[in-house]
């Protein structure tokens, strides 16, 4: 028989499943060699099959979501999730840092009916996660070497070099040494390639923290590049909010402004 695999979506912008849908004839390849058992935005319906592989997109918001992760887990060998807001809370992780019923208030005109944690978590905070896939969105590239890794029965590799690396890599100008851009690739993890800074634009930090950063260093070269400390702060608290050390930097350098 073959692996069945499924496709889940939380709290999210779909962009992470479209990696799937836009990898194009290596999708076709795919499915010759898995069967996709449950994968809404391609067309199959199955969100309680028993899968050898479920990929896992968004973020934990709601109660509901917090009791169907915990069904996904139980119904799958290997689990995988994708993008930053299944691996760090996402864009949505911004409330954790605010009052969220306050939001909820100034936004809607009747909050109560509004089903929301206070928080967004990633998936890992809830139940065991065999592989994370870092990105906003990830691409195909990393999905179709995670499944064909574990269908060879290889752990899959995840890359922790810098942006920086990559840049060296395509022989980039640094836009940070020779425009005095506040760029974030420094501390982030490599994945997308270098996109922003081959097309001399600072990186925005989509693919979360890489190892071994010094985030207190990076923030204060932004501050020398002349941003405020409150600025500083959201270049740290924004895609990849709720997960650390970006979490505690943000924090840092937003109390400098007070």
């Amino acid at each position: 028989m073959k692996p069945r695999v499924a496709v889940h979506k939380f709290a999210s912008c779909d962009g992470c499943q479209l990696a799937f849908l836009n990898a194009g004839e290596a999708l076709l390849t795919l499915s010759q060699q898995v069967e996709l058992v449950h994968f809404a935005e391609a067309g199959p319906m199955n969100p309680e099959a028993q899968v050898d592989i479920a990929f896992v997109e968004g973020s934990i918001c709601t109660a509901h979501d917090e009791q169907r992760i915990q069904r996904i887990r139980k119904n799958s060998g290997y689990l995988i999730t994708i993008g930053a807001c299944a691996t760090a809370g996402g864009l949505q992780a911004l409330r954790n840092l605010a009052d969220g019923k306050q939001w909820l208030a100034e936004v809607y005109a009747s909050p109560e009916y509004v089903n929301s944690l206070a928080t967004s978590t990633p998936i890992a905070q809830h139940v065991k996660v065999d592989l994370e896939l870092w990105g906003c969105p990830v691409n195909g590239r990393q999905v179709m070497a995670a499944i064909r890794s574990l269908l060879h029965g290889a752990v899959p590799v995840v890359e922790q070099d810098k942006v920086c690396l990559e840049c060296k890599r395509q022989q980039n100008v640094c836009v940070m040494v020779t425009k005095g851009e506040p760029c974030m690739g420094p501390v982030t993890r490599t994945g997308c390639g270098a996109i922003c800074p081959s097309l001399g634009r600072d990186c925005y930090a989509c693919y979360g923290p890489a190892e071994n950063i010094n985030p207190e260093a990076l923030g204060e070269e932004f501050r020398q590049l002349g941003l405020l400390p409150a600025t500083v702060g959201r270049r740290f608290h924004f895609i990849n909010s709720g997960v650390e050390p970006f979490t505690s930097a943000g924090l840092r350098w937003k109390r400098d402004e007070s």
